[in-house]
């Protein structure tokens, strides 16, 4: 029973306690046939299931609700009792016995101050034998009971924070991965690059020697007679750029 109003991965842990409980028959030796039948209830004070029903039972079905197994031989069922379901204001009168239980254990805590609870334990003997079991647990009764319920409680939170921190760590992993795999890819277009800019100080380097031969080449042309006008047809270029190269 879960009274807080909390979902706290609720329909994973049913699901736990299921194959947990299930499981916990020892069959070995033995045939199948004698797996008995296993039936969680789970009582929780949230709203899980999208329907109206306060309680639900399910099974091993396929997406078309095709059962798995004949219903005669399902051995595995979890019911649920969704109490926040209830309406708490409804008249007593017009309740019917499963809302009462719920009722009951809702407020139960009140005690006689509720005047619903005060009803009940006075007319209806289910909630009679209920009160008759609660009051011949001593108080060290209900303390090992409340002991051993926090045991539990911690015991699955330390379980689903450890698979919290497991999850983490994996998504850590995965990012760091990410981030090796992009440093590599920055360090092989760092290294094409290098290689482009080496190339092109090469490709100026090589252009700066031929400015220069051709600048001594039309020097000696000059020097021999040869005119800025002939010169210029027989490089292809214009004298204004002939000019601008022997400055």
């Amino acid at each position: 029973m879960q009274l807080r109003q909390t979902k706290d991965n609720l329909p994973i842990r049913f699901s736990y306690y299921l194959a947990r409980l299930h499981g916990s028959q020892e069959l070995e030796g033995k045939y199948y046939g004698e797996l008995k039948e296993t039936i969680v209830l789970v009582f929780f004070n949230v709203n899980l299931i999208a329907n109206d029903r306060m309680c639900n039972t399910f099974t091993l079905r396929n997406e078309e609700g095709l059962s798995f197994v004949e219903e005669s031989q399902d051995r595995m069922k979890l019911r649920t009792v969704e109490m926040a379901k209830l309406d708490l204001n409804k008249p007593l009168k017009d309740m019917n016995e499963q809302e009462k239980m719920i009722y009951y254990f809702l407020n139960c805590h009140k005690g006689m101050d509720d005047s619903k609870i005060k009803v009940m334990i006075e007319s209806d003997g289910v909630i009679q034998m209920l009160e008759k079991r609660v009051e011949t647990i001593s108080d060290d009764g209900w303390k090992k009971i409340i002991e051993d319920f926090q045991k539990l409680h911690e015991n699955e939170e330390r379980m689903e924070l450890q698979l919290e921190i497991e999850e983490a760590n994996k998504q850590v992993e995965e990012a760091n991965k990410q981030v090796e795999e992009a440093n590599k890819r920055a360090e092989v277009a760092n290294k094409r690059a290098e290689e482009a800019n080496k190339r092109a100080d090469e490709s100026d380097e090589k252009m700066d020697q031929m400015n220069q031969l051709m600048k001594l080449g039309i020097k000696a042309m000059l020097t021999n007679g040869m005119s800025l006008e002939l010169i210029s047809k027989s490089l292809s270029k214009s004298e204004d750029e002939i000019m601008e190269l022997l400055k």
